[in-house]
């Protein structure tokens, strides 16, 4: 049995399989962990969907910020977007079945054998694990429940920017799910900035990457996330690993096996423009 994770599919579902097949990939025996953003830009969003339910366990995902937004267009709270490519998997018979199995995916993934975890954009400064686990529980809970698509619709707004472990109802639930999913750049006291997605190569004045930021406790597991396709997988912070790497806007999909640090990746068409 082989562990391999994968970065934003963003509904490049061809490219999924194909890269799956480079990789020697076996759903009789293998785990794949996918970062989130399953659905999107590309064109098959309803067929990757269909295609990870029917992995079953062998299948880990984390919620995205598309994800999300998915969830929230379905139950009328969101206007489409109009580069997301959804329309067929709303209108799908067992679009029902889709949209519950997503509602039910975390937002904070951990392996129970091998030192791994997992979430769509990685971890804000201020929190240790136990905090993390806290938080996504919150969240996944209220999301699961009768109030699921009130936070939905409230979900969207970049306040607060800063983690207060005071922070009670909707601004907390708010910072939780920005921070698991929308996250990129930190100004110095940590606060988040959702305004600058460009690569950390680029001018970006008083800004710093989370995980530079970040002080992990050495018992943690290795951390894996997507969400920053201008990273192109590059992290120079040790045992979190970035695997995004812009299948939908033309570059790659990549794929890390965690058993012995192979790498796989694989060119893909232009399937949207801007982010």
């Amino acid at each position: 049995m082989a562990i391999y994770c994968v970065g934003d599919i963003q509904g490049c579902y061809d490219e999924l399989r194909r890269l799956l097949d480079m990789a020697g990939f076996d759903p009789a025996q293998d785990e794949l962990w996918l970062t989130g953003d399953l659905v999107a830009r590309g064109p098959k969003s309803l067929e990757v969907m269909r295609f990870v339910i029917g992995l079953g366990a062998r299948a880990t995902t984390v919620l995205g910020n598309h994800d999300l937004h998915l969830l929230a267009t379905a139950a009328g709270y969101a206007k489409p977007k109009k580069k997301d490519r959804l329309t067929e998997l709303l209108e799908a018979q067992d679009a029902d079945r889709l949209l519950h199995w997503l509602r039910m995916q975390p937002l904070l993934a951990e392996h129970p054998t091998a030192p791994l975890m997992m979430t769509h954009a990685g971890l804000p400064p201020q929190w240790d694990l136990a905090t993390a686990r806290l938080c996504a529980r919150e969240v996944e809970d209220l999301l699961r429940s009768d109030q699921g698509n009130w936070l939905l619709c409230h979900m969207y707004g970049n306040d607060p920017a800063r983690w207060d472990p005071r922070l009670a109802g909707l601004p907390r639930w708010r910072y939780i799910i920005n921070a698991f999913t929308r996250m990129r750049f930190c100004t110095p006291d940590g606060s988040l900035d959702f305004h600058s997605k460009v690569s950390p190569k680029q001018p970006h004045p008083g800004l710093i990457p989370w995980f530079e930021l970040r002080q992990a406790h050495e018992e943690e597991p290795d951390l894996i996330f997507g969400h920053w396709a201008a990273l192109m997988g590059q992290c120079p912070v040790p045992r979190v690993h970035a695997l995004d790497t812009g299948c939908v806007w033309g570059n790659q999909l990549t794929m890390w096996r965690w058993d012995d640090d192979a790498i796989f990746s694989l060119g893909c068409p232009v399937y949207a423009k801007g982010d």
